[in-house]
């Protein structure tokens, strides 16, 4: 209702009037909520009911959880009694000392486990009055709706395939195709769809899912109709790393989101982030980071940009997912508890100087350990008159367990054995005038009483790659000396392969080196997921593209020199692929394919396929091949004792997959053999259906159904019969022998 001007007063131009006007609608728009003080409330439910004697027990019990949000107190719980029971109801009212604590606790102990029966929900109490006021909780009670059970597709149903074969996805122009491997024919198609990614697809650490990726976030996909199983809304993602046990997925963008008000999946606090890191079953985003300037400036001294090389992945996972972590700016190391991704102790990790770190890929079972613990390798520079340091850090006491100081070093490379027995610290040391590099190993003895660390430093170039034996204790690598200023092809390299010397007992002898190759170009080391084959090659090289096999255990004669090692090297073969981009094992360690990547270069892309002697099977040329990845498999279920039979049986068990080989060799193609099974049964079938049709019209014609032996009698002349056999005879083989 607008003021007519007569009310106005002609000197001040105010409303004198005010009783005439109605003022609610702007009252109710613009009312201060009187909720001082309510903002500091939190209210606890899912708590246990118990008697009233039991009451204070209960509160201090909670008060644990309670106050690893904020600072409270038992006086202020409330904890609410039924008089018709005598028991508490199952909540609480909680008063912080501020609302930032209250919010806090929201955030860290919604949905945390009380006990193994009780999980409690945590809420604010200015939320439950707000939605309460504004209509949003329907006060009549609707039993809710059971959704019908629909049944889930298998995700690791290519498990059970009877051949055992590997799968594996093929990228080409716009097509990603799932295909079969046959050792002796093509592949078989599974399913081919143009458009599934707008740049790379990825499989999940233990091959569950394929991921693909889009404008608009990140998908899953699995089962054996390939159907979509989750996707992750995050806008221009540009890279994704899954944990290895696949219940959390990273994304990063190099561009922050902008989130709008409203996003059904995205909160306002993952507006101008970069990370998210999303729990996979519910598809929802846990905690969101901004990417971290860990390289210095971003600008050159007349102020243009510096390209940058991100760190990738920026979040690490512990080997069992439930801690991960990243550094922050090189002044500590930020440990994230899952599933909450609640920082460790409330801080980081402070570290000077920290310039990277990397995690134990496995249990570490260190020597009269048993208590729970995560393991990492960090090291940290030169910082003014203090010397460099490699140290091991144990999670979640943060106890330090061993160090190493370092003198001279230029830079240095952390590499942990897959089984975390060892962990390598290539160290780049300079001379103190600068002028001269080389390069010593420091391999920390994890498993053993003390961590004692042992030098390698009969190493005169620079380390270019180093690359430890899965699942064993045998290293590999590749050296080259300084590069002269403006030479027209890089230097030679050289490839040195190690093992343990033979010791008695449990532990392992000092490393040795086996045979040094000189006058190389390989750049690149690949073993086989089982251990014992290594393929050393030269990637990324137009002059050279040699693919060389070995074995470490090799079956015959073993060289005097190398009656102490625990290895008997043997080069199989030498082979070439002009071009070669990448190098990728199948998880069997039976095949190896080699890829020239069309998003590399531009010249005779397409794969390549080998035995693991590096016998060739298959070379595929094709026109815009970008991608080629083997399906991930699990863990294996045996036990060890399991395992150790079937290599002790392993001629038996070879000798069915051989014949298996054999049949599929020798017989014609699949189409063939499956139309002649259908000729064959057929045929069968007509054959019956014409006997019994002769059957019941011999029964109608009253006569006695002739039985094969009778049919085989035939009548003479002379009114007798005989019985007529007739003998077919057909050579199958014939074998002629000289006795003497």
């Amino acid at each position: 209702m607008a003021p007519s001007f007569d009310q106005l007063d002609p000197e001040t131009g105010d409303y004198d009037a005010e009783d005439d006007v109605d003022f609610t609608d702007l009252k109710e728009q613009y009312e201060v909520r009187m909720e001082e003080g309510l903002d500091t409330f939190v209210v606890i439910d899912g708590l246990p009911k118990v008697p009233e004697d039991s009451k204070p027990k209960l509160v201090k019990f909670l008060l644990r959880k309670l106050t690893t949000a904020g600072k409270t107190k038992e006086d202020d719980v409330y904890m609410p009694l039924d008089e018709s029971t005598g028991q508490t109801g199952g909540y609480a009212f909680v008063e912080y000392e501020t609302a930032a604590q209250a919010a806090a606790a929201v955030k860290l102990l919604h949905g945390t486990p009380l006990d193994k029966k009780h999980t409690i929900a945590v809420n604010k109490l200015t939320d439950i009055e707000r939605y309460g006021r504004e209509g949003k909780i329907d006060e009549t009670y609707h039993e809710p709706e059971i959704a019908s059970f629909e049944e889930k597709e298998h995700l690791r149903w290519w498990l059970g395939d009877p051949e055992g074969r590997d799968q594996f996805i093929m990228f080409k122009a716009d097509d990603v195709g799932v295909y079969w491997n046959e050792r002796d024919d093509v592949p078989d198609q599974i399913v081919n769809r143009t458009g599934w990614t707008e740049t790379f697809v990825q499989w999940s650490p233990k091959g569950t899912y394929l991921i693909s990726m889009h404008a608009q976030g990140v998908q899953l996909w699995g089962g054996p109709n390939w159907s979509r199983q989750k996707r992750f809304m995050h806008p221009g993602a540009n890279l994704v790393d899954v944990s290895p046990d696949e219940r959390y997925i990273t994304t990063w963008s190099h561009k922050a989101m902008e989130v709008q008000e409203g996003n059904p999946v995205l909160s306002l606090e993952e507006d101008g982030k970069n990370y998210i890191i999303w729990d996979v079953a519910t598809a929802k985003p846990i905690r969101s980071f901004v990417t971290l300037d860990l390289a210095g400036p971003t600008n050159d001294a007349e102020g243009n940009p510096i390209k940058q090389k991100i760190q990738w992945p920026a979040f690490k996972w512990s080997s069992d997912a439930k801690y991960v972590a990243r550094m922050t700016q090189g002044q500590s190391i930020s440990v994230y508890e899952l599933p909450k991704m609640n920082l460790m102790d409330r801080q980081s990790i402070k570290i000077e100087g920290v310039m990277d770190f990397e995690w134990a890929p496995a249990s570490p079972q260190r020597d009269n350990i048993k208590t729970y613990e995560q393991l990492f390798c960090y090291w940290t520079p030169e910082l003014g008159s203090n010397p460099a340091k490699v140290g091991l850090m144990s999670i979640p006491s943060k106890d330090i367990v061993r160090t190493r100081n370092l003198f001279n070093v230029s830079d240095a490379k952390l590499h942990w054995q897959s089984e975390a027995s060892f962990v390598c610290v290539k160290v780049d040391r300079h001379s103190k005038s600068g002028k001269s590099k080389a390069t010593n190993l420091e391999i920390f003895r994890v498993r053993e009483k003390g961590v004692p660390v042992e030098v390698v430093d009969s190493i005169k170039d620079t380390v270019i790659n180093f690359a430890w034996e899965p699942k064993g204790d045998r290293f590999v690598l590749i050296t080259a000396g300084e590069v002269p200023d403006g030479a027209p092809v890089p230097p030679k390299t050289s490839v040195s392969f190690f093992c343990p010397e033979k010791s008695k007992g449990n532990t392992i002898g000092n490393f040795k080196l086996i045979r040094t190759i000189d006058k190389k170009n390989n750049n690149a080391i690949h073993w086989s997921p089982n251990g014992r084959f290594v393929v050393v090659a030269t990637v990324m090289n137009q002059q050279s593209f040699d693919l060389d096999f070995w074995d470490l255990d090799f079956e015959g004669e073993k060289d005097e020199k190398d009656k102490d090692l625990t290895a008997n090297l043997q080069l199989m073969t030498t082979a070439d692929h002009y071009g070669v981009t990448d190098i990728e094992w199948d998880p069997s360690g039976r095949y190896v394919a080699t890829t020239a990547s069309f998003w590399k270069h531009r010249m005779e892309n397409g794969y390549h396929l080998y035995t693991f002697s590096g016998t060739t099977l298959r070379e595929e040329p094709t026109e815009q091949f970008k991608q080629f990845s083997w399906r991930p498999r699990p863990e294996r279920l045996l036990s060890k004792d399991e395992m150790k039979n079937v290599r002790k049986n392993l001629r038996e068990y070879s000798k069915t997959f051989e014949e298996l080989d054999v049949a599929k060799k020798s017989s014609a193609n699949k189409a063939v053999v499956e139309a002649r099974r259908r000729l064959l049964q057929e045929w069968l079938a007509y054959r019956q259906r014409v006997q019994e049709d002769l059957e019941e019209e011999r029964e109608a014609l009253g006569l006695t159904a002739v039985s094969e032996e009778r049919a085989a009698l035939e009548v003479a002349d002379d009114g007798e019969t005989r019985v007529v056999e007739e003998i077919y005879e057909e050579i199958l083989a014939e074998e002629e022998e000289i006795v003497d």
